[in-house]
C-alpha cells in the first residue's frame, strides 16, 4: 500500500500529461477506495471541474451503449456543434459478484473508438469505494477532468436509485426511451421525468415511436412550470436510430443549447453549488454509517441492533452510541 501510495503523485503527473495507462490506474485506486482513493482526490479536486458531464440513463435495452458510441461519432465530427477534442465516457456497470469488478468491460464498449487517442472509456463497478457508485462516481469525474477531458459521457445500464443518482449528478442529463408506451411509463415511474434535460427516443425506426413522443410531450405538458420569472427549459425530443447514426445532429444540438441555457441562467453554477451540498452531505452518512459499522465501545453493529431488537435500546440511544463511540 505504501509503494502504491508514494507512486500515486507520479500517476496524477503522468496523467496530466496524457498518458492513459496511468490514468486508468487512478481510476482503479479510486474504485477500490481507502487511503489511494483519498489521495487521488486530494490531488484532483484543486484542478477539476473544468470539464462538462451528461449523464445518458435509460431502461435496460434501449440502445443507451449505441447510442453513446454513436454520440461520441457526431462529438469528434468537425462540423458538431459539440466538437469536441477530448472525451471520456464513464460506463456505470454493476458490479460482478466474483471479481467485484464491472462485468461489461472496456473492451466489449464502442470499439469504434479504440483507436482514437482522443477518446477515453472506462467501466466503473462499486468494489470497496465507500459510499459506493454514488461518491465513487464524482471523483472519476475529477480525475478525467483533471487529466483534460473536456466532456465526460456518464451512460449507466439501469435505471435503479444508485444509477439515478449518478445520472442525475451531470450538468446535462440525456433519458433514453424506446418506441412504446411501457418506456415511458417505466420513465415516469422510475423518476426520470425529474431529472431528464433531453429525452431520446432511440430506436425511432420502429413503430409506435409517434405514440412515445406523444406521450412523452403529455407527461411533459402535466409536469408543471416554474415560477413566473424563472428560466424555464422544456426538455426536447429527439428521435434517434443510433446503430445508422440517424438523428444525432438532433441530439447534439439539444445538448449544447441546454448547456448554453443553464450557462446564461445561472442555473449550471447553482446546480454544481447543489451537487458540492449533496456530496458532501453523502460524504458525511457514509463515514458515519462505516464507523458504526466497525466498532463502537467495543461492539458491532450487529450487537447493537440485537439490543434495539431485543427492545433493550431504543434507536435514537443506539445510534447516539454507535456515532459517539
Amino acid at each position: 500500500m505504501g509503494r502504491r501510495q508514494r507512486d500515486i503523485p507520479a500517476l496524477f503527473d503522468a496523467a496530466r500529461s496524457g498518458h492513459r495507462a496511468s490514468l486508468a490506474k487512478l481510476l482503479s485506486a479510486i474504485e477500490r477506495g481507502g487511503d489511494s482513493a483519498r489521495e487521488v482526490g486530494a490531488l484532483a479536486f484543486p484542478v477539476a471541474g473544468t470539464g462538462y458531464t451528461v449523464g445518458i440513463t435509460g431502461a435496460p435495452g434501449a440502445g443507451k451503449s449505441t447510442l453513446t458510441s454513436a454520440l461520441v461519432a457526431e462529438m469528434r465530427s468537425d462540423e458538431s456543434v459539440l466538437s469536441a477534442s477530448n472525451i471520456a465516457v464513464l460506463a456505470i456497470d454493476p458490479s460482478s459478484p466474483f471479481t467485484g469488478g464491472a462485468i461489461l468491460g472496456d473492451r466489449v464498449r464502442m470499439q469504434d473508438h479504440a483507436l482514437d487517442e482522443s477518446v477515453f472509456i472506462r467501466s466503473m463497478a462499486t468494489r470497496g469505494h465507500l459510499g459506493g457508485l454514488a461518491l465513487a462516481a464524482p471523483e472519476a469525474v475529477r480525475v478525467l477532468e483533471a487529466a483534460g477531458r473536456d466532456w465526460v459521457l456518464i451512460e449507466t445500464v439501469g435505471v435503479g436509485q444508485v444509477e439515478v443518482e449518478v445520472v442525475g449528478a451531470a450538468d446535462t442529463t440525456v433519458v433514453v426511451v424506446n418506441p412504446g408506451w411501457g418506456d415511458a411509463v417505466q420513465a415516469n415511474k422510475a423518476g426520470l421525468m425529474e431529472i431528464a434535460d433531453v429525452f431520446v427516443i432511440n430506436k425511432a425506426d420502429r413503430a409506435g415511436t409517434a405514440d412515445t413522443h406523444r406521450d412523452l410531450e403529455h407527461m411533459l405538458d402535466l409536469s408543471g412550470h416554474p415560477a413566473e420569472g424563472e428560466p424555464y427549459w422544456r426538455p426536447p425530443i429527439v428521435e434517434t436510430v443510433a446503430n445508422t447514426n440517424t438523428g444525432l445532429e438532433g441530439l447534439a444540438e439539444a445538448i449544447g443549447a441546454h448547456r448554453a441555457h443553464i450557462t446564461e441562467s445561472g442555473i449550471l453554477a447553482k446546480r454544481r453549488d447543489q451537487r458540492v451540498d449533496d456530496e458532501l452531505r453523502r460524504i458525511i452518512v457514509a463515514t458515519l454509517e462505516h464507523r458504526a459499522g466497525v466498532l463502537s465501545e467495543g461492539k458491532t453493529f450487529d450487537a447493537v441492533r440485537a439490543e434495539v431488537a431485543g427492545r433493550r435500546l431504543d434507536p435514537w440511544q443506539a445510534a447516539r452510541q454507535l456515532i459517539e463511540g
